[in-house]
């Protein structure tokens, strides 16, 4: 587990039924963990992949909308580029 999820200055408290209770009680003790820190570590994984997704989601999404701004409005070609395509 990573140090910024060790840090104990933060709570998190939640309610939940009693069957989600046993379950989540019943796979920490599989995992060989206490509650705690068999919650924290899932939903902090659950957490960085939907934040990983999002994030990508938005740097594809601007990515995109350049591309498509460069293809309506192209740059003018440079004299470079106009002396590179006269040679044949």
């Amino acid at each position: 587990m990573s140090a910024s999820i060790t840090n104990k200055s933060s709570r998190i408290s939640l309610r939940t039924s009693a069957d989600a209770k046993a379950m989540i009680e019943r796979a920490a003790a599989l995992m060989g963990t206490t509650v705690s820190v068999f919650i924290l570590q899932n939903a902090y994984e659950a957490a960085r992949c939907v934040v990983s997704d999002y994030d990508t989601r938005t740097f594809i999404q601007c990515d995109f909308e350049e591309f498509a701004s460069s293809m309506e409005k192209p740059p003018k070609p440079k004299a470079a580029l106009r002396k590179l395509m006269a040679r044949q």
